[in-house]
């Protein structure tokens, strides 16, 4: 069983005095039903599971009346004996609710009844609001959680990666101060594996279990089909080739040594007016997400976003990799990256910033000068430059050479080397991006 951050937050939301019906929301196959399930296996005395993707029928439960005693009696007439309700002991998962957009209207009698805890799972399309929809959103009466593919260190416990280790690696961040040798290798390997496997958790799993690149490959592979799958069943008719264009153009978007997206790449002679839509709509389902061109490199950085300059990164590197050609993998766990080797080392970072909650900026200008990202660190600016190879990261310290004109508290220097620091620039592995998480 793959350990996720996701119980913490669940046994917090458990612990909550008066807490409202919780919306566990994210992406396909993330891994919201598993952990769902097993915590109420693990917390609870009785769970009540209905699914109602898997069996419609379910749906008809709340047709009618939604005081929580009717539904009750509704449950109980399907489920038979599989369905106990005691007070405070019984747990009911409503998982898919995006499918029976009146079960979550029906949060808000459960909150004012406050006997049984609920627990929902949905798509992020279904909860923001493409399909069915609910006649009253229950604003107020329900928690939102969003969860993600595995994170890096998430990836790291599952290889059998533990506290210490990781504690290691934060003193020797904090003291700037080399990760010993052994140690140090280990971790490159990992990141590389990390680059390719991503965090599906089924497709995790898998490569723990076999190591067999040729089965991870074919997983993510299916899920990046079923997601294109979601496109015919969520979007309208007009808009889903489009949104499939959208998203099969990632990869040459990512190719380009502007990385900037560019609608003409989705299809020649493409405009933002045409397209704008569709990649919102991959945005929305939680494939992607932008990273924004920056005015100026200076904090508030949502300030100074330029809304219609933006590049486009997968949220999990893993299938990112599995939609470039045969042979990328081994690439990667080889160190040859060749003409990739940008966009998979920056995605992979995107990745990392992404499930940390940081939301991506970069700054290019028409100059020449470009950093791949930039952050909040410390409470200062910082500049990112994320390097496949070593790397002088000369706009990075052409802007640190100007106080008068950036108001930036120094960079940060991702590669494959180990920790250093020189000047008001930190030089650290690639591993240690998930590291980074003063704000």
């Amino acid at each position: 069983m793959l350990k996720r951050k996701i119980e913490n937050m669940l046994k917090e939301w458990k612990n909550t005095p008066n807490k409202s019906p919780l919306i566990i929301k994210g992406q396909r196959q993330c891994g919201k039903t598993y952990s769902v399930r097993a915590f109420a296996e693990d917390n609870y005395k009785h769970v009540v599971y209905l699914n109602f993707l898997k069996d419609p029928n379910y749906i008809s439960i709340f047709n009618g009346s939604l005081e929580v005693d009717d539904i009750i009696i509704m449950i109980s007439a399907l489920l038979g004996d599989e369905a106990v309700f005691v007070p405070h002991e019984t747990v009911i998962i409503l998982d898919e609710i995006q499918d029976c957009p009146e079960a979550r209207t029906a949060l808000k009698f459960f909150k004012e009844d406050g006997r049984f805890d609920v627990i929902c799972t949905g798509s992020l399309l279904g909860v923001k609001g493409y399909g069915k929809q609910p006649k009253s959103v229950p604003v107020g009466s329900e928690t939102l959680i969003e969860m993600k593919p595995l994170d890096f260190e998430e990836f790291l416990w599952a290889n059998g990666i533990g506290e210490p280790v990781i504690q290691t690696l934060k003193r020797c961040l904090e003291s700037a101060t080399p990760v010993p040798e052994a140690l140090h290798n280990k971790m490159q390997e990992l990141i590389l594996q990390y680059a390719v496997v991503g965090g599906m958790p089924e497709v995790v799993q898998r490569f723990v279990d076999t190591k067999q690149m040729n089965v991870v490959l074919t997983l993510q592979r299916d899920i990046v089909r079923s997601y294109e799958d979601d496109m015919v069943k969520y979007a309208d008719d007009k808009d889903k080739p489009l949104i499939r264009e959208c998203f099969q153009s990632i990869p040459k978007q990512l190719s380009k040594e502007n990385k900037k997206f560019q609608y003409s790449v989705v299809k020649k002679g493409a405009t933002a007016a045409k397209f704008a839509g569709s990649l919102q709509w991959v945005e929305d389902a939680g494939i992607v997400s932008r990273c924004y061109n920056l005015e100026l490199p200076e904090l508030p950085l949502d300030g100074n976003a330029v809304q219609d300059v933006f590049k486009v990164y997968m949220n999990d590197t893993g299938l990112f990799v599995s939609m470039l050609e045969d042979g990328t993998q081994y690439d990667i766990l080889q160190g040859n990256l060749y003409g990739y080797k940008g966009a998979i080392f920056e995605n992979l970072v995107a990745d990392i910033f992404v499930k940390m909650g940081r939301k991506l900026y970069y700054y290019h200008k028409d100059s020449g000068l470009e950093v791949d990202f930039v952050t909040r660190y410390r409470g200062g600016c910082y500049l990112v430059e994320v390097k496949a190879a070593t790397g002088n990261a000369k706009s990075a310290k052409t802007i640190l050479a100007h106080p008068e004109k950036y108001h930036v508290a120094g960079a940060i220097k991702l590669g494959q080397y180990n920790v250093g620091k020189t000047d008001r620039i930190l030089t650290i592995p690639l591993y240690m991006g998930f590291l980074l998480t003063e704000y």
